[in-house]
């Protein structure tokens, strides 16, 4: 995730967005941490809702065949890694919290080198806390910070600027889903 810069990603998703037509059932959960990497949080919302639904909605009309438990996962994997902005990065555990407008909290807990680390986000900052053990380094949106257990500690969210929404292939677009944003096909 580090061999591109913040712009070059941004440039590339929009690029390649209008190209991807998302035939796999794990594609909604994997654009969904991409859209929200770059700032683009209301298209990463329509795809975290179209991972979810995955199944409720049979979006792929063979249910009948089983769940498509990977495409479950990915719904984590977008809220975590999406919203939550989570990655490992050479060790070193790195987090860029993100809400869409419709999330007011996201809260998650993760093991990390054998202790319980809790990430509360919102919309304006973030509280990290650590259940117990040796101190940990982490970093938020760059700043890097050692966090105790005991000592919360609580970061802003930066405000992010993203390009104009991009499209995608015809008929391949995910289902809005947020208020006022609906699309009317002709």
């Amino acid at each position: 995730s580090d061999a591109f810069t913040p712009g070059e990603k941004a440039r590339d998703f929009a690029y390649y967005e209008p190209l991807t037509v998302r035939d796999s059932s794990l594609s909604a959960c994997v654009q969904s941490v991409m859209a929200a990497e770059v700032g683009q949080l209301d298209l990463a919302y329509d795809y975290l809702g179209e991972a979810v639904r995955m199944d409720l909605d049979d979006l792929e009309h063979n249910t009948g065949d089983g769940l498509h438990i990977a495409s479950l996962a990915g719904a984590w994997i977008a809220l975590v890694a999406g919203f939550g902005g989570m990655r490992d990065r050479g060790g070193s555990l790195t987090f860029a919290p993100r809400l869409p407008e419709p999330l007011t909290r996201l809260t998650f807990n993760v093991m990390w080198r054998g202790q319980r680390l809790c990430v509360n986000a919102t919309r304006a900052e973030t509280t990290y806390t650590l259940d117990g053990g040796e101190p940990v380094e982490l970093a938020h949106h760059g700043r890097t910070f050692t966090l105790s257990a005991g000592e919360p500690a609580t970061y802003p969210i930066p405000a992010v600027q993203p390009g104009p929404r991009p499209s995608q292939p015809p008929g391949r677009a995910p289902e809005r889903r947020l208020p006022g944003t609906e699309v009317c096909e002709p």
